[in-house]
């Protein structure tokens, strides 16, 4: 099918918070992911932070460590795909989860000055980092159809991003008690953990194995959906994840010389719009196909781009104007990912037959991984060069991208509509 900006002829209805709690996997699994949120706030903003100040250990050696923890995190994703497309659900959630518990426990185990070890608790973390996504995506899947699975991920995302700002906030609150205060942050990441694993375990959801179509060519019944142009675009798309984090700071404090309060202030707007306008938008953009949605998520996140390039290139000489005028843009770069994140997994999780969604899963959160991971190393490289760089490159790939998804064919008998 390809996609149009028809409207989809049905009417949205509003979400019942029963419902939606229902679809999300209940109230054990919903307090697990908020849990599991609040650890990962506590440490994922402070993991290099630990390396150098409480083990000593250099910042290059740290950053490398994480480095080869995300991208070996990342080589795990098939077998947690096939573990999926055996019919776990809960248990591979809680495995994600346990893990980091194992991941957390040797790093605070890492003696003072001793690398491989904490190369060892990053290489844990970034498994389950790069498990649980996939994993929670095809639990909420079992539990719920169409649109209501839509709008039970973006439920799920916006309390993930609560959990997240706040255990950001408890962990910056944190430092002032040095490295002390640094150690007991990650052993109570571990417990938070652990706590949120027993809770995920605990709901015991499983998929009863689809039987194969009889009308699959054969040799083809198990094989997951191409979506080449969706996967690359993805790559792509997940960059926006980062801006807020990378790009605005480095923009903000290097080119246009504001104060890091603009760079905390953007970072915290950004939590609360995705927290509060998630759920809403996704229902919203309900009335559409999704992947009608997935390419207005590209056309607002290069338009934002755009705005980010006018500002900053009129801006340069510092002007009063410029930091606000940056945060303002922001506002639409956040509307660009909230659409993005409430149609991209959802799109994914429609095209994907029931026999391969765990597959199917895993290769598009290989995808966002793989941009998570060359995300930051490409925006700061491109930064020093120019706005035109940096966000003329951002918004030309950008839009390329939602027009390659808008484009691209789905097999014959899907339709990501209902």
């Amino acid at each position: 099918m390809t996609a149009t900006s028809a409207p989809v002829p049905a009417t949205t209805r509003k979400p019942r918070p029963r419902a939606v709690l229902s679809a999300c996997g209940g109230p054990r699994y919903a307090v697990a992911l908020a849990v599991d949120a609040l650890g990962t706030g506590l440490l994922r903003p402070f993991l290099l932070l630990y390396g150098v100040t409480v083990l000593g250990l250099s910042a290059s050696a740290t950053g490398l460590a994480m480095t080869a923890g995300i991208v070996i995190g990342l080589l795990s994703t098939p077998a947690v795909g096939r573990w999926l497309d055996r019919g776990a659900r809960s248990t591979v959630v809680a495995a994600s989860m346990l893990v980091r518990v194992v991941g957390v426990a040797v790093l605070v185990a890492t003696p003072e000055g001793r690398v491989w070890p904490f190369a060892a608790a990053a290489l844990l973390l970034g498994i389950g980092n790069q498990a649980w996504p996939a994993a929670h995506a095809a639990l909420v899947a079992t539990l719920s159809h169409g649109r209501e699975r839509d709008t039970a991920l973006a439920a799920g995302r916006a309390l993930r991003n609560a959990g997240l700002g706040v255990g950001a906030l408890l962990a910056m609150a944190c430092l002032a008690g040095g490295t002390s205060a640094l150690r007991a942050l990650a052993a109570v990441t571990g417990l938070a953990y652990l706590a949120a694993a027993a809770l995920a375990w605990s709901v015991r959801v499983r998929a009863q194995r689809e039987p194969a179509r009889p009308d699959a060519p054969a040799g083809h019944e198990d094989a997951p959906p191409r979506m080449r142009a969706l996967l690359a675009a993805n790559v792509v798309y997940v960059f926006c994840l980062n801006v807020p984090e990378i790009a605005l700071p480095l923009v903000l404090l290097t080119q246009l010389h504001a104060s890091p309060v603009w760079s905390a202030a953007i970072f915290v707007a950004n939590t609360v719009l995705v927290v509060t306008l998630q759920v809403p938008v996704t229902v919203l953009m309900s009335r559409y196909a999704r992947r009608t949605a997935l390419a207005v998520a590209g056309a607002v996140l290069a338009a934002s781009y755009a705005g980010f390039l006018a500002v900053t290139s009129l801006g340069g000489g510092g002007g009063g104007w410029a930091a606000p005028a940056v945060a303002a843009v922001s506002v639409v770069c956040t509307l660009g990912e909230i659409v993005y994140a409430g149609s991209a997994t959802a799109l994914v999780t429609a095209l994907a037959p029931p026999r391969v969604l765990g597959r199917t899963l895993a290769r598009f959160e290989l995808s966002t991984g793989f941009g998570l991971a060359v995300s930051p190393a490409a925006l700061t490289a491109l930064a020093p060069h120019g706005p035109a760089a940096l966000w003329g490159t951002l918004a030309g790939a950008t839009l390329l991208s939602a027009a390659a998804v808008a484009a691209e064919r789905d097999q014959p008998g899907v339709d990501d509509r209902p």
